[in-house]
């Protein structure tokens, strides 16, 4: 990159941070099903945290400080999340230039490897927005670790026009995070069982996201 260009997306994602912590910090949160992420934990596997990618802006902060690695892209915006969340305590699996996805899924492996948690976007990183991608059931296979959906939805908030309908909350607006039940993928899953995880996920994170949007009374967002 161009001095100019690294030295605007250094800037960008400072404020980025402190923004995503200050906003954060007023939130009033509501949490159910945390007892999940304590029980996969304790039985010795590690979390493949799944969720939308208009969501990053809560989860970023809801997450942060316990060294998760998460899954970015190699794209400019990728960029942008990926220093921003590292500042909030998180590490990024991106992957090579030539590698791609495929070298950021081998991070995350190691990463589960290692004792961490992973966390990556389920229609990231361009969509079609809510339609669940495969790499997490992917990664699950793999690792022996469970994917665990979870949803983050806010009463109040700013809605940006992108093809995720960013989310961005209102200062001292309501939060509610909805954890589902954790999916495990055996390593000896055939095609049917694979489909078979990948539409629990997709039913998973559907219906939190509806019972979330709905919360407070309102529309589940489109």
């Amino acid at each position: 990159m161009r001095f100019m260009e690294q030295l605007k997306i250094s800037l960008v994602s400072l404020l980025g941070y402190w923004i995503i912590y200050a906003v954060g910090a007023t939130l009033r949160w509501h949490v159910e099903n945390l007892q999940v992420l304590e029980s996969v934990q304790n039985s010795g596997k590690r979390l493949i945290l799944s969720f939308w990618h208009g969501r990053i802006f809560m989860a970023s902060y809801f997450f942060r400080k316990r060294g998760i690695v998460v899954m970015t892209s190699r794209n400019r915006d990728g960029e942008y999340i990926a220093r921003v969340i590292r500042r909030l305590g998180y590490g990024v699996a991106r992957g090579s230039d030539t590698r791609g996805a495929r070298g950021a899924t081998i991070e995350i492996l190691r990463a589960l490897r290692e004792g961490k948690d992973g966390g990556l976007t389920m229609d990231g990183p361009r969509g079609p927005r809510y339609m669940a991608k495969p790499g997490a059931v992917y990664i699950a296979r793999k690792s022996g670790c469970p994917v665990v959906p979870f949803n983050i939805s806010v009463e109040k908030k700013w809605i940006v026009n992108s093809w995720d309908r960013f989310q961005i909350p209102r200062p001292f607006s309501r939060a509610v995070v909805l954890i589902g039940e954790p999916v495990f993928v055996d390593a000896a899953a055939g095609k049917s069982e694979i489909r078979a995880a990948e539409a629990k996920i997709q039913r998973s994170l559907e219906e939190l996201r509806y019972r979330g949007d709905c919360w407070w009374g309102g529309a589940p967002d489109t």
